[in-house]
């Protein structure tokens, strides 16, 4: 038993209403990619963020051993 031209669209399109019926929640392409671009800039964002906060810690941490030294001297 062959599979007749007909057979051959019957499955075509049973297949293309299960990829279409698992694939419906999934986000177009423009809008993965507008997504991703807000998230690559909130990603930039902290990181620009913890180097200006790690310096910041680094400034109170030298500051404070300075103190620390002249109250053991006083």
């Amino acid at each position: 038993m062959t599979l007749t031209f007909k057979d051959t669209e019957e499955i075509r399109e049973i297949v293309h209403e299960e990829i279409e019926e698992k694939t419906k929640n999934l986000p177009t392409k423009d809008e993965f990619f507008t997504k991703m671009d807000e998230v690559m800039g909130e990603l930039k964002t902290i990181r620009e963020e913890q180097t200006v906060i790690g310096h910041r810690v680094s400034n109170h941490e030298d500051r404070i051993t300075k103190l620390e030294r002249k109250q053991a001297l006083a």
